[in-house]
């Protein structure tokens, strides 16, 4: 993500150490983003926690679940993108991408989400 984010992405400091959350995708979507202060808007999953990942737009991305139970991805036409699986091109704004079991999402400057089927 880095690489598409302009001459700003050099003086960003990549944190040390991020620890693994989990999270179960329950209902039929889970908001990816970070929280507005002005409002108190919270995502479900919000990347405004330390370390906050300044390259996720408030309203990112959206997981949605599918009538047959499968989950989709959704980009809300972020600044930064959002990109599957290490791919160099981001994904269409709001237009649906199945995802598998394992899949990477990468959101903002180092976020990476990975589905899982539990």
């Amino acid at each position: 993500m880095m690489q598409r984010s302009g001459p700003e992405a050099s003086g960003l400091n990549l944190p040390a150490y991020s620890p693994e959350q989990r999270m179960p995708l329950t209902g039929s979507q889970v908001t990816i983003g970070r929280r507005r202060h002005s409002t108190g808007e919270s995502p479900d999953i919000d990347l405004s926690v330390p370390p906050e990942d300044p390259g996720v737009s408030h309203q990112h991305a959206v997981l949605v679940q599918q009538p047959d139970g499968s989950w989709s991805v959704v980009d809300q036409k972020s600044t930064n993108g959002t990109t599957l699986n290490g791919a160099e091109d981001p994904i269409q704004p709001y237009v649906p991408v199945p995802l598998q079991d394992g899949d990477q999402v990468h959101v903002g400057a180092w976020t990476t989400i990975t589905i899982r089927r539990d």
